[in-house]
């Protein structure tokens, strides 16, 4: 398949399904590791996890921390452990939005270390806090409690909702 015949306007599961295709499963994850990782993985991997956007950026668009970002998401998708170490990597990326993602990938797949991602409970940005909150209920033990409940004082009512229900979930999964 060539670039041009990549369905950029597809959603993003029809175009995962379609690199799957073509080149397996385990040959993509590697792939979208390499995203994350901030290589180059070629025009056609860009097109499939990010569709017109990545289109978009193969026109001269900047793009920023968008690859990685991709890399991250598609592992929503598809993966295999070989992905975890990068995936922890990525919760402290410069990006915010990889970090948000990348704990999002976390608890997924409800992998990380408890310290690392009670760490990022305090990060400057809101919906990676709220994302680490999510992390922690899938991961975490009882010490986590303490990290989520400090974000039900949180300044912003995104973050304190989804510590709320993150503590709910993990109290559930703990009983």
């Amino acid at each position: 398949m060539t670039n041009t015949e990549i369905p950029i306007d597809e959603p993003l599961g029809t175009r995962i399904d379609l690199a799957v295709t073509r080149f397996g499963e385990h040959g993509f994850v590697t792939k979208a590791i390499g995203l994350l990782e901030g290589r180059n993985e070629g025009d056609d991997v860009l097109l499939y996890v990010g569709g017109r956007h990545a289109q978009g950026v193969l026109d001269g668009a900047p793009a920023l921390y968008w690859p990685e970002l991709w890399g991250a998401r598609a592992l929503l998708h598809v993966w295999n452990d070989d992905a975890e170490a990068a995936v922890l990597r990525g919760t402290t990326n410069q990006a915010w939005r990889v970090r948000e993602m990348c704990l999002r990938v976390c608890a997924e797949r409800r992998i990380g270390d408890e310290s690392q991602l009670a760490r990022r409970t305090t990060d400057e940005n809101p919906r990676v806090r709220a994302a680490a909150a999510r992390a922690l209920a899938e991961i975490g033990t009882a010490a986590s409690e303490e990290s989520i409940s400090r974000l039900l004082r949180d300044p912003q009512k995104d973050v304190r909702r989804a510590a709320g229900e993150s503590l709910a979930v993990l109290k559930d999964r703990l009983s």
